[in-house]
Parts: C-alpha cells; structure tokens; sequence
C-alpha cells in the first residue's frame, strides 16, 4: 500500500503539475475561454488510462497460468524501464518543463480548439499510460487486496491536493528535493518490482532456476507478520528470493543509483566571440 501510494504521490503530483501551468498560463495570457478544451483533455487522458489498466487486467484473467506469469512479468520489467526513463527525464527537464508546455499550448491556440484538446491529452496521457503500466505491475506484485488501489487512489488525492494549493499559491515546496527524494525511494519500489517481474518469468518457465535460492528467511520474517507485509508492501521484498531475483535487484539497485546521486552536468558557459 505504502509503496503504491508513493508512486502515486510521484506520478499524479507530475501529471497534476502538467495540468497547473497549461491552466496557468492561458489564465494568464487572458484565454480562459479555452480552458474548457484543456479539462477535455485531461478527461480524454485520463480515460484512456483507465481504460488500458482495465484492459491488462482484464486480459490478463482471460489467460493461462503461465501466459499470466509471462505477461506479468514482461510489463513489470515494462514498467521499471517507464519509471527509470521517468526519474532521470524529471531531474533534466524539470527546470525548462513549464516553458515547454507553454510553447506547445501557445502554438496550439493559434492553430485551433482541437489542437488545444490533443496537447493536453498528450501532456496528461504520457504521465497517465506510465502510472497505468507502473500500477498495474505494482499491484500484480503486491496481491490480490484493496491495499494497492486504495493506497494508489490516497497518493493520487494528496498530489492534486498539493498541485491545487501550489497553482493557488498557499503552498511553496522545493519540487527539485521532493522529486529527488522520491525518485530516490521509487528507485527502491522499481527494483522490486524488476525482482518479482523477473519471478514472474521463472514461474513462466521463461528463465531458468526458480528453485535454485539465494536466502530464504521466511522463518525470521514470516510472509504474514506485519513486518513482513510492509516490506511486501514496499520494496515487494521476498523471503524466498531466487538467485536471479537478487542479482537483478542488486544490479538495478547499484547502477540506477550511482548514476541517479552523482552530480548533474551544468551547461558548459558560452565564451564570447572575440573580433579582430
């Protein structure tokens, strides 16, 4: 629950962030009138995610075991791809985000109401296809309970919470730290869920060495202890870990935080043209 409520604190404050500065600016600029055309968008966007977590999991009931594995376990890997190009975009990006977006919306304006309507369903329904992927493989990896949904849906209202009061200006946070600390954690929640989508593939028959452990601890942490549930819940942490599992964890671990936690790249200065 907690570790799909963190991601969708992370995805729906990006999303809910996207949808401030496009009704920003047109308020702005004096165009109110097409703000009915963003929230179609948005709605558009919105749907359409929906639609494609219903569609994979409506898919996914309709197979076999194994085909259910196999599936599960390609889109988890899906989704850890999604939410590592997500966190290093976010931290190169994020600066110059909003005067994209404004760019985009302001030639859209010149061009139509449709226009208007397709860049911002496109603005919300990159964001939107991500968390569907991410989600889904999230909570094929922590069960079949209310928890992932409800602690999806609670990350979700507290990110359109804090994008409202930011866009009215009641709230200021520092959105570089809170985007590296998250990203820091969903680093965490990926590799989990990287470890179980690659379990998924044993169960499959896919990769070799289901049987083969690297430690199995159920006996100190017992799969239905509290302890144990929180740690399911947020890292999707196994007792009984395969050798696989862990060397792909470790890996994604090691290598996505190295290159995550070093120091960014500025822009290397101009030096001005000299004449003679």
């Amino acid at each position: 629950m907690l570790g799909n409520a963190l991601i969708g604190l992370r995805e729906g404050l990006e999303a809910s962030l996207v949808v401030a500065i496009l009704v920003a600016f047109l308020v702005r600029t004096g165009r109110r009138a097409e703000l009915p055309r963003v929230w179609l968008g948005v709605g558009a966007a919105v749907v359409v995610s929906v639609g494609v977590t219903l569609g994979l999991t409506l898919t996914q009931q309709a197979l076999t075991f194994e085909a259910q594995e196999a599936l599960g376990g390609s889109l988890s890997i899906l989704a850890v791809g999604f939410v590592t190009w997500m966190i290093f975009w976010m931290r190169s990006h994020g600066r110059t985000l909003s005067a994209e977006l404004e760019g985009k919306l302001d030639r859209a304006v010149a061009m139509g109401p449709w226009a208007v309507v397709v860049v911002a369903a496109l603005a919300v329904g990159r964001e939107g296809l991500e968390t569907a992927v991410f989600f889904f493989a999230a909570a094929q990896a922590a069960g079949e309970t209310a928890g992932p949904l409800a602690g999806f849906l609670i990350g979700i209202a507290v990110a359109v919470t804090i994008a409202y009061l930011i866009y009215r200006g009641a709230l200021r946070i520092d959105l570089g730290r809170f985007f590296t600390v998250t990203g820091f954690l969903l680093i965490f929640v990926a590799a989990g869920i990287l470890a179980y989508g690659v379990h998924d593939l044993q169960e499959a028959g896919i990769l070799p060495g289901l049987t083969t452990l690297a430690f199995d601890v159920s006996a100190a942490v017992p799969p239905d202890s509290w302890y144990g549930t929180v740690l399911k819940g947020i890292f999707n942490f196994s007792p009984q870990t395969t050798v696989l599992e862990a060397v792909v964890w470790s890996v994604y671990v090691v290598v996505v935080l190295v290159l995550f936690l070093r120091p960014a790249r500025r822009p290397a200065r101009r030096t001005p043209s000299t004449t003679s």
